[in-house]
């Protein structure tokens, strides 16, 4: 972008040179010359650099594909129920999994700062490096404590996730943000679907036992660790170092008026540096960013949207860490060949996909009906988390699955655009860091009250009954701020049709004051009536 800008200031530089000078012939032939051959140097340049972070998103995609390789993980908690660890359901259900909730929650606040900080490259490696330690856990560790560590390593890679889906925004210019957006996500969920479907033919045609597929996944994870060391660092990111290029633009500027005017230097710029080391920190991008958030609550779909987030993801969340556990409660596959969670995961991915896209083809009154609609989905969930909870069926409990699911889905990329037309990218990025740290201490809260077992220890049936009670509140409050804004959206309504009828008989009373005063006879006289 610099260097288009750079171009057309010279090409305006040659038209005014033309100007000046005259519209004379020979003047008109020495300037087309230059202005076309500094254009095509710009042009190469600009191709050169079109081309590198084309290729840089190319291989970022590519990483997110293979980084989300890991067939294994579909079968974790049927691997700690197995055999071959013999860990008790209320063990996984009261002491291990809940280590995730409180692991996201303490590392997700230092991780998506020092993501910004230490440009991305970093926090991607480290989130390798956890999936490896993951996987190594898995196959080796045998107690208690080592699972729970596993989770907590889990934790760091959920946390991680900000840095891939930040990171490819600091390598293209902002005019393709939306369009590279839509590939890196795709790179994802393709990830997730191929592994799915890879980890349920390993186990269900292939016949491999958990262990063995746990040490397919580690290779796999390791081989995108080394993928990682191979990303290109960005040169800029979005608070703490465009703040420091903003500081060193200053600068520059500065030097440059003091090159200009040397007889001010000696007072303006002294002023200058005075006023810099008290308000450099306090005038920093972040921290006006901040000051900024106390304005997001002030405007309705903000503050609707950030809410759902806050309190939809809490519940999605929870039923996806646990779910596993209630499908192995409703069928104990003694034979893994009939245990089908990667068959199930690569369902409810694609169904998620498939929901994310036509999400943007809905075009609504999304300013009238958004309560209404996020209250009828989410009343949905909530008859799908009640029939996961009663059913015996175990193929009742997928389906309902796969489509709670996709009805989270299909309000994400909504939420995600309701709440992005409104805000800058930063601040963009700062409100979903926010929303999702809320949902995170949420999701933390009910962890501890409901499946840990310093809390009420529930089993898992139990928990997705508080789960539906839960989506069920949500529910009653959402339809219930629907009616309000809808009836109010029509009284107003009414009551603008009956004002603008009042004003259109005010125009017209004169004139029928003038008709009922009298009528006009044939020869001109007025009779009065």
């Amino acid at each position: 972008m610099v260097e288009v800008n750079t171009c057309n200031e010279r090409t305006e530089d040659v038209k005014e040179d033309m100007r000046t000078d005259g519209s004379g012939h020979t003047v008109e032939n020495v300037a087309r010359e230059p202005v076309s051959h500094e254009t095509k140097e710009d042009l190469e340049t600009q191709t050169q650099k079109t081309r590198t972070w084309i290729w840089s998103v190319v291989y970022l995609c590519f990483y997110g594909f293979m980084v989300q390789l890991k067939p294994g993980e579909p079968f974790i908690t049927p691997y700690l129920l197995s055999t071959e660890n013999n860990f008790t359901s209320e063990q996984v259900t009261n002491e291990i999994i809940p280590v995730l909730s409180y692991s996201y929650m303490s590392v997700l606040v230092p991780v998506f700062l020092l993501t910004d900080y230490l440009r991305y490259k970093p926090v991607l490696i480290l989130q390798s490096l956890s999936h490896v330690s993951i996987w190594l856990l898995l196959l080796l560790g045998t107690s208690l404590l080592e699972m729970q560590f596993m989770e907590f390593f889990y934790g760091i890679t959920m946390a991680a996730r900000v840095a891939y889906s930040s990171y490819i925004f600091s390598l293209v210019p902002a005019t393709v943000y939306q369009r590279v957006a839509s590939y890196s996500r795709s790179s994802v969920l393709m990830g997730v679907f191929t592994s799915s479907v890879l980890g349920q033919i390993c186990v269900s045609l292939g016949g491999i036992s958990y262990r063995t597929l746990s040490a397919v996944s580690l290779g796999l994870v390791t081989f995108g660790l080394l993928l990682s060391f191979c990303l290109p660092w960005p040169k800029r990111s979005l608070f703490f170092n465009q703040a420091r290029l903003d500081e060193e633009r200053k600068e520059a500027a500065q030097s440059e008026l003091a090159r200009m005017k040397p007889e001010e230097k000696d007072g303006s710029m002294a002023a200058q540096g005075s006023n810099h080391k008290s308000s450099s920190w306090t005038n920093s991008v972040f921290i006006q960013m901040l000051k900024e958030l106390k304005n997001v609550v002030k405007v309705p779909s903000l503050r609707l949207w950030s809410l759902w987030w806050v309190f939809n993801s809490t519940g999605y969340y929870l039923v996806v860490f646990y779910v596993h556990i209630l499908w192995n409660e409703v069928y104990p596959a003694t034979d893994k060949i009939h245990v089908y969670n990667g068959a199930v995961e690569s369902a409810s991915t694609l169904l998620g996909a498939i929901t994310s896209f036509a999400a943007g083809y809905v075009k609504i009154r999304w300013n009238l009906w958004s309560e209404l609609v996020i209250g009828l989905i989410t009343a949905a969930q909530a008859g799908l988390l009640l029939l996961m909870g009663i059913t015996d069926n175990i193929w009742v409990c997928y389906v309902a699955y796969a489509l709670f699911r996709g009805f989270y889905q299909f309000l994400v990329p909504i939420a995600i655009f309701q709440i992005a037309s409104s805000l800058t990218k930063e601040l963009c990025a700062l409100v979903f860091g926010v929303n999702t740290f809320l949902g995170t201490v949420l999701k933390t809260i009910i962890t501890i009250i409901v499946a840990d077992k310093r809390g009420l220890a529930l089993n898992v049936q139990s928990q997705f009954f508080v789960y539906f009670f839960y989506f069920t509140l949500l529910t009653v409050v959402y339809l219930g701020c629907s009616a309000f804004i809808i009836t109010c959206h029509y009284r107003n309504q009414r009551a603008q049709e009956e004002t603008t009828e009042v004003a259109i008989a005010t125009e017209l009373s004169p004139m029928t004051t003038a008709a009922s005063e009298g009528t006009t006879a044939h020869n001109g006289t007025s009779i009065k009536t």
